[in-house]
């Protein structure tokens, strides 16, 4: 049996297909964890968001480094199916249990070593931020948010709570991503280009030299 339970919905989009379109920006959001470690695959074309995949990376029960390997050694095959452009993953949220806040931190080391080994740029958000950016209320509990991604990319099936959590993730992403676009357009055409003869543009909401 595959380590890697992947499930593809066509939608009201279109078939899902490993190769990214011409034009759009593949996005591939993580919900890491020690036993299953979520993920889910986006096309983002301006404001139109596309589903891919999702799923779940089932982490067998051994000695924790083994543990650790199998997750790095599967977000890896994610990365060399479905080929992001950006990726983007869930901060670690601080429990009552220390050793399982712990635990937790360190599956998603091996989830963010993995995606960042070939330069792939990493994002990260906390489930406030998440919750906020798709379904406006950041408190809101998982069926919100897994029927918020069956409305957003217009699954005909409720996705599983794993895999609802990293698209999520990644729509967190293209959303944020669209802000900042819109900021940078507005901030450009306010001072007429001045940004750029300056040496200056935005990068994720900061000034920096070009």
């Amino acid at each position: 049996m595959s380590a890697i339970s992947v499930t593809k919905e066509t939608g009201a989009a279109g078939a899902a297909h490993s190769a990214t379109p011409p034009g759009t920006r593949r996005i591939l959001g993580i919900d890491p964890g020690l036993r299953l470690t979520g993920f889910g695959v986006i096309d983002q074309d301006g404001q139109q968001l596309r589903y891919v995949a999702s799923g779940v990376i089932r982490v067998p029960d051994g000695e924790l480094p083994a543990r650790l390997s199998w997750i790095f050694a599967q977000v890896r095959e994610l990365i060399d199916t479905y080929q992001p452009a950006q990726c983007a993953i869930e901060k670690v949220f601080v429990n009552v249990n220390p050793a399982s806040t712990l635990l937790l931190g360190q599956a998603r080391g091996a989830a963010i070593t993995a995606l960042a080994r070939d330069g792939l740029p990493v994002s990260e958000y906390s489930a406030l931020q998440i919750k906020q950016a798709v379904v406006g209320y950041g408190r809101a509990n998982k069926a919100q948010v897994q029927q918020m991604m069956v409305r957003l990319l217009r699954l005909p099936g409720v996705p599983g709570q794993d895999a609802a959590d990293a698209l999520a993730c990644a729509v967190c992403h293209a959303h944020g991503a669209q802000l900042l676009g819109t900021l940078e357009g507005a901030q450009h055409a306010a001072l007429g280009g001045g940004l750029a003869k300056r040496g200056l543009r935005l990068r994720r909401g900061r000034l920096v030299q070009t």
